[in-house]
C-alpha cells in the first residue's frame, strides 16, 4: 500500500467536500433537470471514491493492529534558517 494514513485522511476530506457542495447541486432548483441529474451521477460517483479511501484506511489498520504492516514514519529534516547549513561566504 502506498497511501499514508495522512494522505487518505487528506483525500477523505477533500471528497467530503466535493460531496457535499455536489449535492447542493442537486437539490437546486433554478437549474435544469438535466444539470441536477448529472450532479447527481458526479455525487454517486464521489460517494463510492470516498467507501474505496474508507475501506482502504480499515484495511490498513486492520493490518497494523495485526502486524502485518508497519507504519513508516518519515521525518522532516528542515535546512533553512540553520546556520549550520550555510555555506561560507565565496572569495
Amino acid at each position: 500500500m502506498a497511501e499514508t494514513l495522512g494522505s487518505l485522511a487528506d483525500k477523505i476530506t477533500i471528497l467530503e467536500l466535493k460531496r457535499y457542495y455536489m449535492y447542493q447541486q442537486t437539490q437546486r432548483q433554478d437549474v435544469s433537470g438535466e444539470h441536477r441529474q448529472t450532479c447527481q451521477h458526479k455525487f454517486a460517483v464521489l460517494t463510492e471514491q470516498r467507501d474505496d479511501l474508507i475501506a482502504e484506511i480499515d484495511q490498513l489498520f486492520h493490518d497494523v493492529l495485526t502486524g502485518t504492516q508497519t507504519l513508516k514514519v518519515y521525518r522532516q529534516y528542515k535546512m533553512y534558517n540553520d546556520p549550520r547549513y550555510r555555506l561560507p561566504p565565496r572569495s
